[in-house]
Parts: structure tokens; C-alpha cells; sequence
């Protein structure tokens, strides 16, 4: 019965990030981050970032992500990355979001880009809801709240030299968990 169930949300995840992302997803979204939010600083100061267009979440008690990502160093793409995550708890759902991870420094770079990383439980993600409505996701629409909202307003920060933001782009979860997140990297 658990095989059953967690293969289901492993095939809805699937669904969910299915669609191939072209190249200009990547921009699209380097976009929304760099104009909603905190974020925005984040581009100026960063040693460099992963960004993940659309990265699809489902769960049934039992719960599963991936999605995959370009990573950027000093601005210049240098390799593809993938996420995955599993989780049990009391969860029922879908949602699709996209996710930035910011490298403080050369050092926070080296230990995503070593080959296979991993988030802990302890790190968290800050939600961004500016700017939202102006994305576009693979199926040519959006979600999102208004620029207007006082919650837009958050205040991001490094933690072990890495910031992470997520942008919701649909579904009937409320928020994207981060721990427990597994990271693979291949260089360009």
C-alpha cells in the first residue's frame, strides 16, 4: 500500500514538472525573482544562484518534489542541476512553484555545485507573493497575489551562505517546504 501510494505521487510530481522547460523559462523566471521582493538584492551581491523553473509537489500523507534547474556562476550558466524531496506527514495536495537558491560566496558555490547536495531540516524558504501574477508558467498561466500585499514585503537572509526563495505558481498546497531537499549537479 505505501509503494502504491508513494508511486502515485511520484508519477503526479512527474506530471507536474513534465512539460519541458525551454531556455527561456530559466530567463522568465531570473526575471520574476529579480523583480519581486527581496530577491532582487540578492543578484547583486551573489556569488551565484540555481534557479528552477517549475518544480512540482504532491503528497497523499506520503509526499514527493523534483524539478530541474540551470546554475549560475558570476551570471554565467554552468551546469544543470535536479531537486528531489520526500516527505511524510500530514499533507494532502498539489502545487507547483518556482525556487532561486543564492550562494553567498565562492565556498556555499563549491558545496551545491560538489555533485549531490542536500538542505536540512532547519533551512527554510522565503515565500514571494510580488510579482507572482506577472509569471507565466509552461501552460501560459499564472498564480499569484498582487504586488500590493503587505506579505510581500519579507526579508530574506543567508543561512550556511545560501538564500532561498520560492514563487508559487499553482496548486492546492499553501506553502513549499525546503527540508529535506536533495540536490544533483552536472557541470555544462
Amino acid at each position: 500500500m505505501i509503494k502504491r501510494l508513494f508511486f502515485i505521487l511520484a508519477c503526479f510530481s512527474i506530471v507536474l514538472t513534465s512539460s519541458p522547460v525551454r531556455a527561456g523559462d530559466y530567463q522568465a523566471t531570473i526575471d520574476v525573482f529579480r523583480k519581486a521582493g527581496e530577491s532582487a538584492g540578492f543578484f547583486d551581491s551573489a556569488y551565484g544562484y540555481a534557479v528552477f523553473p517549475t518544480i512540482g509537489k504532491g503528497a497523499i500523507g506520503f509526499g514527493g518534489a523534483y524539478g530541474k534547474g540551470h546554475v549560475y556562476e558570476k551570471g554565467a550558466y554552468v551546469g544543470n542541476c535536479s531537486m528531489s524531496q520526500a516527505t511524510i506527514g500530514f499533507q494532502l495536495g498539489g502545487q507547483a512553484y518556482s525556487q532561486i537558491v543564492f550562494f553567498k560566496d565562492e565556498r556555499a558555490f563549491k558545496e551545491f555545485t560538489n555533485g549531490s547536495f542536500e538542505f536540512g531540516a532547519e533551512a527554510s524558504a522565503v515565500a514571494i507573493t510580488a510579482g507572482a501574477g506577472a509569471m507565466a508558467n509552461t501552460a501560459g498561466t499564472s498564480a499569484g497575489a498582487s504586488a500590493g500585499r503587505h506579505d510581500a514585503r519579507v526579508v530574506g537572509a543567508y543561512h550556511k551562505g545560501m538564500a532561498i526563495f520560492t514563487v508559487a505558481k499553482g496548486g492546492l498546497m499553501y506553502e513549499a517546504s525546503i527540508g529535506g531537499q536533495k540536490f544533483s549537479y552536472k557541470p555544462r
